[in-house]
């Protein structure tokens, strides 16, 4: 399977699980009597909503090189997932106000099963960011690290309530507020991974390198080339799942530029064959003294 399809299928997964997960949250904190509940289903609809973004933002970024993006399209990624920021702070600032609200209006307590309701969602959700990270990891993909920092806000959302929920329920009267208090930590968690998920998509636009690893592996192969004698410069930049790399290689002055030129061929070769992960690879000969 494709890393782009087997994307998509991930994306799909936190999509119908965030969906189902709504549901049962608001219908929970309804019956329950818990805004954080509601709050907490509040987030998860903007994430199916943001996952829908996501799954756009891989559709079009899998699109082959064109005439107007020798690169490929793989930026459409990152500008996605500063949309799904977007929706995350819009949710945040909802909660935070409904919540705050809710803080000046008496109502009752939460009732005593909502937290076996949280309790499995809290599992859930922390099995889902594990397993969508570790995807995000394998595709080298940021809007799937960003789907699955959703995952984890979710949960230290349900974790806040859950918190909120115990002292509203255990605390007695003038206690209930603790529940709206709860939807309030939650947004701090929320705004938190919006710039875990922010920080990252943005130095892929600037073309950041930061890829410290990838580079030492790109110089190690580099030197495993026949006629390659060291490497200078290497400039890497992602876009999408891709990283695409200008390398500087050394090679005998004396060789023709013919010879030169089916060096230049070899490591290009080398280095895709080896770094599946590479994209555009430009060779820059250099002579050696």
């Amino acid at each position: 399977m494709s890393k782009s399809k087997l994307a998509i299928r991930t994306v799909l997964f936190s999509m119908i699980g965030n969906a189902g997960l709504a549901v049962i949250k608001f219908l929970a904190g309804f019956f329950g009597n818990s805004f954080a509940l509601i709050a907490d289903s509040i987030e998860s609809l903007v994430d199916v909503f943001a996952s829908i973004l996501v799954l756009i933002g891989l559709r079009y970024a899998e699109r082959p090189a064109d005439e107007n993006h020798p690169y490929g399209h793989g930026k459409a990624e990152p500008l996605i997932t500063f949309l799904v920021v977007g929706f995350l702070i819009i949710s945040a600032a909802t909660i935070a106000y409904q919540a705050i609200k809710n803080i000046n209006t008496p109502h009752p307590r939460p009732e005593n099963w909502t937290l076996w309701v949280l309790g499995a969602i809290i599992l859930w959700k922390e099995i889902s960011f594990q397993w969508v990270l570790s995807r995000s990891k394998r595709l080298n993909s940021s809007s799937l690290k960003a789907e699955a920092w959703h995952h984890r806000s979710d949960a230290l959302t349900s974790i806040a309530a859950f918190i909120g929920i115990v002292i509203a329920i255990f605390g007695g009267e003038g206690f209930e507020v603790a529940d709206d208090y709860a939807a309030l930590v939650a947004v701090l968690f929320i705004l938190y991974n919006c710039y875990l998920i922010f920080r990252p998509a943005l130095g892929e636009v600037m073309d950041e390198d930061n890829h410290v690893e990838l580079t030492a592996d790109i110089r190690k192969i580099s030197l495993t080339v026949p006629g390659v004698l060291e490497t200078e410069k290497c400039y890497i930049r992602k876009a999408g799942m891709k990283y695409h790399v200008d390398l500087h290689a050394h090679v005998n002055g004396e060789l023709t530029v013919r010879e030169g030129h089916d060096i230049a061929h070899a490591l290009q070769d080398t280095l895709r064959n080896q770094i599946p992960e590479l994209g555009h690879v430009l060779i820059h000969i250099e002579p050696s003294e």
